[in-house]
């Protein structure tokens, strides 16, 4: 297994992985493959230049699939943490998805439990 550290700046998204994190065949195979049960929605990053690169090898790498119903686009999950909080990085399978854009998943709302607020720079440790 490797470590990469992902770093860019929280912004509010569009509700979109909210939706993600609310389908019960999404939310069902979160539960099963990373043993917790997802927060309803997501905390948007919107990377650095280094971290845009890094975030494209996660594409290519093996990834813990999340296998969709008809009419969705696949995923991949991997395990991660900010601030020494479990969480996962969810890199969809969207055609024109935003590279430069991660989407968070945890037990918990990160941006509350962590005091973030747009603007607010983390880093993500992904675990490969």
């Amino acid at each position: 297994m490797k470590t990469t550290c992902l770093r860019g700046n929280v912004f509010s998204g569009k509700g979109e992985g909210t939706k993600f994190v609310n389908l019960s065949w999404s939310r069902k195979q979160i539960e099963e493959k990373l043993g917790f049960t997802p927060y309803s929605g997501t905390l948007n990053i919107r990377l650095d230049g280094k971290s845009i690169k890094m975030r494209k090898a996660l594409m290519d790498a093996k990834g813990i699939e999340i296998l969709s119903s008809p009419g969705f686009c696949r995923g991949k999950i991997f395990q991660a943490s900010i601030m020494n909080m479990k969480c996962a990085v969810v890199i969809p399978e969207v055609p024109g998805y935003p590279e430069d854009v991660l989407e968070v998943v945890a037990s918990t709302s990160l941006r509350e439990k962590l005091h973030l607020a747009d603007d607010s720079m983390v880093e993500v440790k992904v675990t490969f």
